[in-house]
């Protein structure tokens, strides 16, 4: 009877949070971009665990291993190609996730929890991104790896020494590969729970909506906006497999299908192009200790927005005047992805700097005074 009344309690429980969970009727589209989320993180899961099973991870075996996969493997080459595209494509839906919480004034109160804990499963995403692009063991993994361990040498005291217990030794090698790929096989999993926590508090808390009102009408998530996020899932799902059958290599860098080399230094070292804004931050600095302190400072200060925003509006689309700096924002986040992906060069370095200057202006001085210009106005 006991087990009866607990099974009763959980199913009530997932019929609160799936079919009758309240949403506000005016939601669009682009609220599916949470959806698309959780199709990724699943993919990413699904795939990782077959590509694991086939990865041998030390320095000698780790090319060859995604080889032997690409080729031997029944469909070996879809399970890899879906696992590599399917980062680009969760960054993707991740990176428009946190443009429209910017847009709608979605990470504002009473939703700022919300907001910091989607930024954590953004920061533990792209730790396991990084970790799982050095598995591959190109050229780019290693050198990719080189150059960012590195950074860590400028925490104070304990930097050389933290550097040297990510590596392992003394350099990037074998120890590095062993415990990379155990990280990266365990991060998803960490992912998932903080997924879960994520939705709990949405749940807690409500939805938002385009009018960024709180009182409104509202429905039961399901059939209406169950059948709008399974649309868009299926048509995520076809442009992945446009691009997994057309243009599998197209968001890759060339480089890292070359075997990995210590004695033979690329002439340009790029990460993924998700990670480009953030390395551009990192360059645009002349000194290497700020230019650390920048880069994480620019994914730090994004906790700040719900305490820094003093907008008594929630919704961008009654701000016309800060719609305008907001659009510049998101151009400035494109300008620096492209300068990222540049020698480090004049006038590269320059532009960076001022993209950056863009970046911490609009943090710290747009968002707390358009509050005060508008609520005036």
């Amino acid at each position: 009877m006991l087990r009866i009344i607990q099974k009763s309690k959980l199913l009530a429980q997932l019929q609160s949070h799936i079919y009758t969970y309240s949403t506000p009727f005016n939601l669009n589209y682009i609220w599916s971009l949470g959806a698309i989320s959780g199709f990724c993180l699943v993919l990413q899961l699904v795939t990782g665990i077959f590509c694991g099973a086939n990865y041998q991870p030390f320095v000698l075996g780790a090319f060859s291993s995604i080889d032997h996969l690409m080729e031997d493997v029944v469909f070996g080459w879809y399970i890899r190609y879906a696992h590599a595209n399917g980062a680009s494509l969760f960054f993707m839906a991740v990176y428009a996730h946190m443009v429209k919480a910017l847009y709608y004034g979605s990470y504002t109160k009473p939703r700022q929890y919300i907001w910091y804990w989607g930024l954590i499963i953004f920061i533990v995403m792209m730790a396991t991104a990084f970790i799982g692009y050095v598995l591959p063991w190109g050229q780019m993994s290693l050198w990719g790896a080189t150059v960012i361990t590195n950074l860590f040498s400028v925490v104070p005291f304990v930097g050389d020494d933290l550097v040297r217990w990510l590596w392992g030794g003394f350099s990037v090698g074998d120890p590095t590969v062993k415990r990379f790929f155990s990280i990266h096989f365990t991060l998803p999993f960490v992912i998932s729970g903080l997924a879960m926590i994520h939705i709990s508090v949405l749940h807690t808390q409500g939805s938002s909506n385009p009018l960024g009102i709180e009182k409104g009408k509202y429905v039961d998530f399901l059939p209406s906006f169950g059948i709008k996020d399974l649309k868009v899932i299926l048509t995520t799902l076809a442009f992945l497999t446009f691009l997994l059958c057309l243009h599998p290599n197209e968001l890759g860098h060339p480089d890292n299908a070359i075997p990995a080399n210590g004695m033979s230094t690329p002439e340009h070292i790029v990460p993924e192009w998700y990670f480009l804004p953030f390395y551009a931050i990192l360059r645009s600095i002349p000194n290497k200790n700020w230019g650390v302190v920048a880069m994480f400072s620019s994914l730090i200060f994004l906790f700040l927005l719900p305490t820094l925003n003093t907008s008594t509006v929630r919704s961008s689309a009654f701000r016309p005047f800060y719609s305008i700096i907001f659009f510049l924002f998101i151009v400035n986040m494109f300008f620096l992805g492209w300068i990222g992906q540049l020698p480090v060069d004049d006038p590269y370095k320059g532009l960076g700097l001022y993209g950056t200057v863009f970046y911490f202006f609009y943090i710290l001085v747009v968002i707390p005074l358009m509050g005060f210009f508008e609520n005036k106005k």
